[in-house]
């Protein structure tokens, strides 16, 4: 099976294609959501030796929405990325910043 998205792999276990992308697009349209200027957010992707870092940015006054309280939202939505990559068998972290 052949993945269609750039840079996709199909997981073996889920038999879905998974790309680095694909965490990209579904962190951003939960952001979008949470915060107050959706027009801010930012996503942009580094690559820390053999570590894909996807950094959020959003309005400085959205910032505490996206943490959430004793930061519960950030850690649940760490937990997705963490999900997603595990079933691409890739490590990926977020970092969030203003």
């Amino acid at each position: 099976m052949i993945c269609p998205v750039p840079g996709g792999i199909i997981s073996e276990k889920a038999g879905i294609c998974m790309s680095v992308e694909k965490i990209k697009i579904m962190i951003h349209k939960i952001s979008e959501m949470l915060v107050d200027k959706p027009e801010a957010i930012s996503l942009n992707q580094e690559k820390r030796d053999d570590t894909t870092i996807i950094v959020l940015s959003v309005d400085k006054g959205d910032v505490g929405k996206v943490i959430g309280r004793n930061g519960q939202t950030a850690k649940a939505l760490r937990a997705l990325v963490n999900a997603a990559a595990t079933r691409m068998g890739d490590r990926v972290l977020l970092e969030i910043r203003e």
